[in-house]
């Protein structure tokens, strides 16, 4: 007969006890990196030329179903972003003007990038403190991808499934 939910006793506090994850943990340099997003992600990067207009970027951003460009030269050296915001923003500044324009007129310039080694902690808080959303992904001057906010919170997600699938498992087990 199965044994039904018995609630602790003062005995039983002998035993060893496990932990969830805390501040300290999710802080230690041995966490999840931005490599280990991209890994699972996919490193396809997405961008467009300075000179191309802001009506090809829309284009773009409606037909790939994504927030951001990054604007790379031919080079491929990265330019600067063009996020929706950068878009609306320019739109309401110039409406009925704004298509026609150039992505090197609205993108925003001054870039923050991370590495493939960075924890992922970092650059979450880096990206709530900057307020955006998207940021490049470079390593050694070459552009290898663009982490969002929804994929660090997707990523830390699907480990807390993983934490209480584990945890489940340890008490049935």
């Amino acid at each position: 007969m199965p044994t039904s939910y018995q609630a602790p006793m003062r005995k039983d506090q002998a035993k060893s006890r496990t932990h969830s994850q805390d501040q300290s943990t999710n802080l230690q340099p041995e966490s999840a990196t931005v490599g280990t997003v991209l890994g699972q992600k996919g490193g396809e990067v997405f961008t467009i030329a300075p000179g191309e207009t802001l009506g090809h970027a829309v284009e773009i951003l409606r037909d790939r179903r994504i927030g951001a460009l990054m604007v790379a030269a031919e080079s491929g050296a990265l330019c600067g972003i063009l996020s929706e915001r950068d878009i609306v923003r320019k739109l309401a500044d110039t409406p009925g003007q704004t298509l026609p324009k150039l992505v090197s007129e609205v993108m925003t310039s001054s870039v923050e990038t991370c590495a493939p080694g960075d924890a992922l902690v970092s650059v979450l808080k880096r990206m709530t403190e900057g307020r955006f959303r998207h940021m490049p992904v470079v390593d050694a001057d070459k552009l290898v991808g663009m982490i969002t906010i929804g994929d660090v919170v997707n990523f830390r997600l699907k480990e807390l499934e993983y934490e209480a699938l584990q945890m489940k498992q340890l008490i049935v087990g």
